[in-house]
């Protein structure tokens, strides 16, 4: 097995709405923010190189939505999913599955496309299988409000469409090994119904994808929960449990939003779990 990071853009949120009800004062320490109070964030996916598979775990906001949507992210940096893809010797034809941790648009944007003369879409990724699960693609399909500007339709709907669409099974628990794809995937409600959060045994290590259950090193002490969690109590329970487990077993931790940090890894201390070192993925995986 051989996996890879895999930069898709950078680009800029409200840090108000990154960390809910803590002060500015405080938060931008670890995230500070320009003039109009916005901070860097990043959408690093993962590539994973498994015998005859090649999973990729989410990948950005894709290119398809207008000038004035792009507009209020203001993109930077000049990656790309293709230029990063080429970076390791990969083109997206080669991808047999997409991993979507869950349906917002800057986690699945990128699997869908405009066709060749722009009249619809299509995917992407056209060898692949999509992966989600039931309650979660039920709860993207029929969004809250709260949520329905970040469930785009243009995103989801052609994924089912193409006859590509796959769901995991579903535990008992929340906790669960996938036989299909090969790791483990904890499951978390406070961000989002059922997001998915892959835990991969790697090198001696198990490598732990974070999507929105911690956005950024910011995010590590428990109130630092972002506005846009549904239930941000719930991710403060869920963050409590996930970061004790992940400071008792030194899980290495990688960083989707986190402009400065690929990974890093947690401490117990007394005050709680806080962040113990930050490495680049090339760092501690020559």
């Amino acid at each position: 097995m051989k996996i890879y990071p895999i930069e898709t853009g950078n680009f800029k949120l409200d840090g108000g709405a990154m960390f809910g009800v803590v002060p500015k004062t405080i938060w931008q320490r670890t995230n500070p923010a320009d003039s109009n109070n916005l901070i860097d964030m990043s959408m690093r996916c993962m590539l994973i190189e498994d015998g005859n598979r090649l999973i990729l775990i989410d990948n950005g906001t894709g290119n398809k939505q207008s000038d004035k949507f792009f507009g209020y992210y203001y993109f930077f940096g000049g990656f790309s999913l293709d230029t990063s893809l080429a970076k390791y010797g990969f083109h997206r034809d080669d991808i047999t599955d997409v991993f979507l941790t869950h349906l917002h648009f800057d986690h699945c944007g990128g699997s869908i496309q405009w066709n060749k003369d722009r009249t619809g879409y299509e995917p992407a990724f056209k060898n692949a299988k999509f992966w989600s699960n039931k309650k979660h693609w039920k709860w993207a399909t029929e969004p809250n409000v709260r949520e329905k500007a970040s469930f785009l339709k243009e995103n989801i709907n052609p994924i089912e469409a193409s006859g590509q669409l796959k769901f995991v099974n579903l535990p008992e628990v929340d906790f669960g090994i996938n036989t299909e794809l090969g790791f483990d995937i904890l499951f978390a409600d406070g961000h989002t119904e059922k997001q998915m959060i892959p835990h991969i045994e790697y090198k001696g290590k198990t490598l732990v994808f974070m999507a929105d259950l911690l956005p950024t090193v910011g995010h590590i002490p428990l109130p630092y929960v972002m506005g846009y969690d549904t239930r941000p109590l719930l991710t403060m329970d869920e963050k409590a449990k996930f970061l004790n487990n992940a400071a008792d077993k030194n899980y290495l931790l990688f960083l989707e939003h986190d402009a400065s940090n690929e990974l890093c890894t947690v401490k117990h201390t007394e005050k709680g779990v806080r962040l113990d070192q930050t490495y680049k993925f090339n760092e501690v995986f020559n």
